[in-house]
Order: structure tokens, then C-alpha cells, then sequence
């Protein structure tokens, strides 16, 4: 079980521990709904260091990242970031990730924590073009500080303007001393902030830095169970449960994030272009409980009469949006807002209506 650079600071905060994805990580600190409610208003930090990290440099950089992701890196300029995924060759996701443009020939893939491995082992299969591949996992710690009041309080550890960045943007800064840290606005929570990624030997300085820069705003460590509350409320997708090897990305209403241009040839075009041009059996929606009742992982989607039609890829109690909701696969029938189903807890059918994502409205 691997630590990060954070660890010591988690125990000594309090931090519930578990592992996940080979880490011992923070699942709660003072509680999921105080947490998740800290982000939606002010702002917390969360360890993210177990994310893998990925470099694809070069002059073949673009043309291997083009060949296998979906979406279109060509339309990247330096300091733009791009949600993307991988293509399995058998028509389902390998994994979601960033793609980070430093420069024409210097890319960041940022990945999942669970598929770090994986993923290597499938861009590297992959590599007949040549591009320089690095992993990088290991020697970089990441940091999310989201809410509302994130970037406010981190222009204190920085003279670069970051209260003004656009969404899915990045730069290289001097923060909290440090040089060269990569200072991100994407985020996985609907609320704001920024992601710092950091060499691991400075990661206690730059920890230490943040929280006291955020402390005069009410920053509180937030712990993987919140992120998981509020990224659901955004209707954001998480691999292995709503996305996975078995579904393809336009099943999964990532179809903006595949690209069909005529100069992009990538894994599995063909199998998604006819899927986004006749249409698939299933789809991925979002519901909200009529009846009372919280849905979870793997609980079965029936219909008015008990038929199993699907099941529960995400589900949860939403603590901003005060109602059970949750994300199915159900066939083309159930697909359109306002489509009743129903979710099986505890041996009862309870009524649930398709609406549309997010449930977090803002």
C-alpha cells in the first residue's frame, strides 16, 4: 500500500483511511455532507496524488495522441486542457483522462489512479509511431482545491494572475516558492478552483502554504467521499463504475468528446461513428428519486412491472440537491427526461424519474 507526500498530514488532521487504488487514502475527515457543502461554498483541498501522470513528448507527440484518444488534440494551443479518453479496440474505454498541451511537441496525460498501469501498458502496445512516452506517476503529488473562493485564496501564494483563468486552462508558475508548478482550472466537483501538481519533495511546503493561505476563507480537508458526492451532482463519470471497458463513449453521452473529422484516424472510429449515426440500445441518464430512497452502486432498474431494464452505475444521497439521484444504462425506451422508472432497494421497487444532468444546478 503507497503513501503520498501528504499522508502525514491526513492522519494528523483526523483523516478516516482506507486504501484505494493501491494508496491509503483520506475517504472523510469531519463528515461527507460538511465537506461537500465546504466546496460548494467556500473551498476545500483534496489529495489527489494517486492520479497517474504521463508525458508524451516529441515530434510524433500529436500524431500518437490523435491515433489513441477520441477527441481532437489539434485543436489544443499551449495552456489549454482537454477531457479525452482512450479507445479499447473493442469498442468500450480503456480510461478517461486529460491531455495537457505544453507545447506543439510536449503533452501531460493525466490519468486514473486504478489504471495507471493499464494505461501505460496500452499507450506503449500502441506506440508503433515512435512518440517519447514517460511515466511519470511516482515522482509527481497533486493537489485539487475547489469551491467557490479557491483561486481567490490561492493569488495569495502566487505574483501570476490566476483569478482570471478560463476553464480547462493551465500555466507554469512560481507558487508558494516553488518554481515550475503547473497550476490547472478543471476540477471535478462543479464548483471552481484549481488542481497543483508538484514535484513529491516539494509537496509538505507547498501543502502547508495552501492551507495557510486558505485558512482566513474556511478551507477544510475534504476526503474522497465528498469528491465522489459532488462529482455525481455534476453528472461527471467515474471509471469502473459509469464508464468501463464494457461501454463505449457514446453509450456513455461522451459522444462531445469523440471526434469523426476527416483528419483524425483513431481506435474504434468506425464502431463509434456508426453507433453515433444509427443510435445505441442503451444510454447512460441521469435520475432523481419520487420515492424516498437512496440508490447505489449495482442496484437493479426495473420497469412498472418488476423487469430488470438496468442498473445503478452511480448513486447516492445528493447534499447539495437534498434527493436520491443516480446514473443507469437503460434501453431506448427509458432514455428521454421525464421516462418513470424504477430502482429495486431492499426487495422494493421505488419510483424514479429520468431527468437531466447535472442534479447540481449552481
Amino acid at each position: 500500500m503507497k503513501n503520498t507526500a501528504f499522508t502525514q498530514f491526513h492522519e494528523a488532521l483526523g483523516a478516516k483511511m482506507l486504501p484505494f487504488a493501491g494508496y491509503n487514502m483520506p475517504i472523510q475527515f469531519s463528515g461527507i455532507n460538511d465537506e461537500h457543502e465546504t466546496v460548494r461554498t467556500k473551498l476545500g483541498i483534496f489529495d489527489v496524488s494517486h492520479m497517474g501522470e504521463i508525458w508524451v513528448k516529441g515530434p510524433k507527440a500529436l500524431d500518437f495522441i490523435q491515433h489513441v484518444t477520441t477527441n481532437d488534440a489539434s485543436v489544443l494551443y499551449d495552456g489549454k486542457v482537454q477531457y479525452s479518453c482512450f479507445p479499447n479496440g473493442k469498442g468500450g474505454i480503456v480510461d478517461d483522462l486529460l491531455v495537457y498541451r505544453v507545447d506543439a511537441e510536449t503533452y501531460l496525460l493525466v490519468v486514473n489512479a486504478s489504471n495507471v498501469d493499464k494505461d501505460w501498458e496500452w499507450l506503449v502496445s500502441n506506440n508503433q509511431i515512435g512518440a517519447e512516452l514517460y511515466n511519470a506517476s511516482d515522482e509527481i503529488a497533486q493537489l485539487a482545491v475547489q469551491g467557490p473562493l479557491a483561486l481567490k485564496a490561492m493569488q495569495k501564494l502566487t505574483e501570476t494572475t490566476v483569478t482570471d483563468m478560463e476553464y480547462y486552462t493551465f500555466k507554469k508558475l512560481d507558487f508558494a516558492g516553488v518554481e515550475n508548478v503547473i497550476f490547472a482550472t478543471t476540477g471535478y466537483t462543479g464548483s471552481g478552483g484549481c488542481e497543483i501538481y508538484m514535484a513529491n519533495e516539494d509537496a509538505v511546503k507547498i501543502f502547508q502554504a495552501v492551507m495557510e493561505a486558505g485558512a482566513e476563507f474556511g478551507i477544510k480537508p475534504i476526503g474522497l467521499a465528498a469528491r465522489d458526492t459532488l462529482r455525481l451532482e455534476m453528472g461527471f463519470c467515474l471509471y469502473g463504475n459509469d464508464i468501463d471497458d464494457t461501454t463505449s463513449p457514446i453509450e456513455a453521452g461522451l459522444g462531445w468528446i469523440t471526434k469523426f473529422t476527416d483528419t483524425k484516424e483513431f481506435i474504434n472510429k468506425d464502431v463509434f461513428l456508426k453507433q453515433n449515426n444509427e443510435g445505441t440500445y442503451r444510454r447512460l441518464i441521469g435520475f432523481e428519486m419520487i420515492d424516498k430512497g437512496v440508490p447505489r452502486h449495482g442496484y437493479d432498474v426495473v420497469d412498472a412491472d418488476g423487469n430488470k431494464i438496468g442498473v445503478v452505475t452511480s448513486g447516492t444521497m445528493g447534499p447539495s440537491v437534498k434527493k436520491g439521484i443516480g446514473m443507469a444504462y437503460v434501453p431506448k425506451a427509458y432514455m428521454k427526461s421525464g421516462s418513470e422508472i424504477f430502482i429495486s432497494i431492499r426487495e422494493k421497487s421505488l419510483k424514479a424519474q429520468v431527468v437531466k444532468m447535472p442534479f447540481y444546478k449552481g
